[in-house]
């Protein structure tokens, strides 16, 4: 039996206050994630621009795009390969890219952590891209993904939160960091799902032109 919501002139004073405070609490979440994309706008617009440039030079160059992430940015990178793959809101060509598995079968085969950096050095070429997307950028498994990467001369493309973890200490001067400068989880994936878009929007109009309005 599924919990049915009481109607307002069932819950009282008291269970109308408490209703009206979770209903400020939902908004306080739009306004504070709204925040958080105007201050950050400025700070991330050239790091995205070099991430645009980086991944157009690897797929215009014959390379492909290697995605992954842990947990529940794990979603995040298979949303990017579908847009890279499939378009975004334009019509072109699909572009090469790879969604890295996570899965627990992958974990339970290398439970050192290497399941990511397995994959990319038996698929990774020179010329290739990884991008790897983490909240706190401190997972051992995207340490070692870029390690790999690294390994096969490829760039890497890391999204990350707070200051970006060890992974962000793994970067070279070649690679791109987009770091959200905010320590809560879920500010820090709003905002990369926007990034992504930024992303595919940058590629699609290095590739295809201007559109008349966004």
């Amino acid at each position: 039996m599924g919990f049915e919501r009481p109607q307002r002139k069932q819950l009282g004073a008291r269970g109308y206050h408490r209703q009206r405070m979770l209903d400020l609490r939902i908004q306080q979440h739009f306004i504070d994630s709204a925040d958080l994309h105007y201050q950050v706008a400025e700070t991330l617009a050239k790091p995205v621009d070099a991430a645009v440039q980086a991944v157009l030079a690897s797929v215009t160059g014959g390379g492909k795009v290697l995605v992954g992430g842990m947990g529940s940015s794990s979603a995040l990178a298979q949303y990017l390969v579908n847009l890279l793959v499939g378009g975004f809101e334009r019509d072109r060509p699909g572009l090469a890219a790879v969604c890295l598995s996570s899965d627990a079968l992958m974990a339970t085969r290398w439970s050192d952590g290497q399941a990511l950096a397995k994959q990319i050095l038996a698929l990774g070429q020179t010329g290739d891209v990884l991008v790897l997307i983490s909240t706190d950028g401190n997972e051992a498994a995207l340490v070692q993904a870029t390690q790999a990467a690294h390994e096969r001369e490829m760039s890497v493309l890391a999204l990350t939160g707070h200051q970006g973890g060890a992974l962000g200490r793994q970067l070279r001067e070649t690679d791109v960091h987009v770091c959200v400068p905010h320590e809560r989880a879920a500010r820090i994936c709003e905002v990369q799902h926007l990034v992504l878009h930024c992303l595919c929007d940058g590629i699609d109009t290095q590739l295809l032109g201007e559109q008349e309005s966004l």
